[in-house]
């Protein structure tokens, strides 16, 4: 029997793929047609091939909460999801507007400090974030680039507009599932991507090795991917992204600086490293500038950044801008630095260090959803209409112990697309994070990871809290 959408139901969510009234929404026709001509053992099969896939290619994360193992492999699911040209327009207008802003801010607040003097950002917001490094005050990044690579959390509420969840300026994951996710859809559906018409997203690497290269001031510098180790929860993406870039994947042991200068270990002794990608958290990436105790750090790294000598990307320091309560005042830093409104709008969102928002969210917190402002991966975070009296009381002490770290916002009903669950269609929340480059200009991948949160009801969508990934047509 062929599969069908017929039985679909929305559930009065927005729905990405149907419209309130059933209607197929523009750009998903020839799915739509594609699998209803597929019987459910076929798409059932495709989608275990499409599993299979993904643990031979070893696409896997590590999870360190759960005792029974920490690998997995991060769920596909085999419909994608789909967005218009001018949808797609219009966000990388505001992604670009956005990231250019913040670049401005990073550099301001570790050099002049005008939006901290003239009362924009609360001067004692930024000195007591746990992200604000003082070694880097008066850095001045190759090319004047702080936020080389971002990956920006997107949503769609009721009305259907994308509004910003959150910044990630630091070592944001995840490209590499938007990269298989692209690869398997090939496989799985070559006849309707190229019937839809739907932009690459393949040239990713070397559009990241460019931007890369573009920080170094001599010609073929040398670009190496700095990882924690095999037990990152992200290490398959640093491998990865090292063998698509065809340059080397180094680690603490392979590097060292000498002579004023950090250096490569290799068969033929050491050699110089131009350009760094890190995805190593800052205050570990050298025990003699941040965290003494850093084992996977390189002593004397920081020395030979200052004094321009090796490019890092993302820069030290950009963490400032990933605070979720500086996210609140994103809005007003694009007006100061760009004299222009958000073009994509930020959730609204209540500051606890705020007193008529630390009232509101206090009386409130069961309507809210309330987050620890340097936390990740739908950790230290409260989903309020789903948690009980007692973890709210936990919250609010929390909250009353420490303002400054936490921030609320209304709990959104996350749009939704269409999933295979048991061989049939069911809608499941979605997010999107589009990945942007800051090079010798802004670009924004067309395309990105859109999470999808597989357990039914539920809005987390992270891979560490059960999420699964789709694949993001973005149309010609």
């Amino acid at each position: 029997m062929n599969f069908s959408f017929s039985d679909y139901q929305s559930e009065n969510f927005f729905d990405e793929m149907f419209s309130q009234d059933g209607q197929i929404r523009p750009g998903y026709e020839h799915l739509k047609s594609k699998f209803e001509n597929l019987t459910h053992d076929d798409l059932t099969n495709r989608q275990l091939a499409t599993e299979r896939a993904l643990l031979s290619m070893g696409i896997t994360f590590n999870v360190y909460s759960e005792g029974e193992g920490t690998e997995r492999i991060m769920p596909i699911d085999i419909i994608p999801r789909v967005l218009s040209s001018a949808e797609w327009e219009w966000l990388e207008k505001g992604l670009k507007q956005r990231i250019k802003a913040l670049n401005m801010f990073i550099d301001d607040v570790y050099n002049e400090q005008n939006i901290l003097n003239d009362g924009v950002v609360p001067r004692e917001l930024i000195e007591s974030s746990k992200c604000f490094l003082k070694p880097c005050l008066g850095l001045k990044p190759p090319k004047g680039i702080w936020c080389h690579i971002t990956g920006t959390d997107l949503i769609k509420g009721d009305d259907g507009t994308f509004m910003v969840l959150e910044d990630n300026l630091r070592c944001p994951s995840g490209v590499s599932y938007m990269l298989e996710n692209r690869e398997l859809s090939k496989q799985i559906f070559p006849d309707v991507l190229a019937r839809t018409g739907v932009r690459p997203v393949s040239d990713y690497p070397t559009r990241l090795l460019q931007m890369l290269q573009h920080l170094a001031d001599r010609p073929n510098p040398t670009v190496a991917v700095l990882t924690p180790g095999i037990y990152n929860s992200a290490y398959f993406e640093h491998s990865y992204l090292a063998q698509q870039m065809g340059v080397e994947l180094v680690d603490t042991r392979d590097l060292v600086v000498s002579d004023g200068y950090v250096k490569m270990r290799t068969t033929n002794g050491l050699q110089i490293v131009d350009v760094i990608y890190r995805r190593i958290d800052d205050t570990f990436m050298d025990p003699d500038a941040f965290n003494p105790d850093s084992l996977i750090g390189i002593p004397g790294i920081f020395e030979v950044y200052k004094k321009g000598r090796v490019a890092l990307a993302n820069a030290p320091g950009t963490g400032v801008a990933d605070d979720k309560v500086v996210y609140a005042y994103v809005p007003r830093i694009i007006k100061y630095y760009l004299n222009e409104e958000a073009i994509i709008p930020n959730v609204k969102t209540y500051i606890c260090g705020e007193e008529e928002d630390f009232n509101y969210v206090i009386e409130n917190i069961s309507q809210l959803v309330v987050k620890e402002a340097n936390e990740a991966g739908g950790y230290g975070m409260l989903i309020g209409p789903k948690a009980t009296e007692e973890e709210h009381e936990i919250f609010r002490e929390k909250i009353r112990n420490n303002p400054r770290n936490y921030i609320a916002q209304p709990t959104i009903s996350l749009s939704r697309v269409p999933c295979m669950v048991e061989g049939h269609a069911e809608g499941r929340h979605v997010d999107l994070r589009p990945y942007i480059l800051y090079g010798d200009d802004i670009s924004v991948i067309p395309g990105g990871l859109t999470r999808v949160a597989l357990r039914k009801g539920s809005l987390v969508v992270n891979s560490s809290q059960g999420g699964g990934g789709k694949d993001t047509w973005v149309l010609y």
